[in-house]
């Protein structure tokens, strides 16, 4: 679980006024609040499930440079703004279920290079909803995705951060 708020029932999210929603909420997609305000226009809400299609909707719906901004707001695995501390707190809570805070040093610096390449290449950092993989599986992932096209990757990118809402509105919603 990361270091959210306590979990709010259905009915409680339902009722919450726009702002409220927003604020308990914009944490769920990185540095991107904007979303929260539009998945509640589609309240009421049946179930968490349902709130997490909204956020995706809504990422869905958006302009591209939007998404790639996004996508963009995500910190780089195991890089300088982790080890800083510059990171949110959720996604801090994340990384280090992981594992990624204790990496060898030869991890450390593939991590570096992986994270370099990304950059490179797509101008984007590897996305991957940490809490659905291991250490290893999140290394496997970086670096069979970097043969992806820069349209395969943003879908990828776009795909594992609904994967990253999801979790953490489950954590939200009792």
């Amino acid at each position: 679980m990361t270091h959210s708020p306590a979990a709010l029932s259905l009915v409680e999210i339902n009722a919450l006024m726009p702002q409220a929603f927003t604020d308990y909420f914009g944490g769920v997609l990185e540095n991107s609040p904007q979303y929260a305000t539009a998945a509640a226009k589609a309240r009421p809400f049946g179930s968490a499930e349902d709130i997490a299609q909204a956020f995706s909707a809504a990422v869905t719906a958006d302009a591209s440079a939007a998404q790639l901004s996004l996508i963009r707001a995500h910190p780089d695995l195991a890089g300088k703004a982790a080890l800083a501390g510059e990171i949110t707190p959720e996604s801090a809570s994340e990384q280090a279920s992981a594992g990624l805070g204790n990496l060898s040093a030869d991890e450390f610096a593939e991590f570096q290079q992986l994270n370099e390449a990304y950059h490179q290449k797509f101008g984007l950092p590897y996305v991957v909803c940490v809490r659905e993989n291991t250490k290893a599986s999140i290394f496997e992932g970086a670096r069979s995705r970097l043969s992806n096209t820069p349209d395969q990757e943003r879908a990828a990118a776009l795909f594992e951060i609904s994967r990253i809402a999801r979790l953490r509105i489950l954590d939200l919603v009792r």
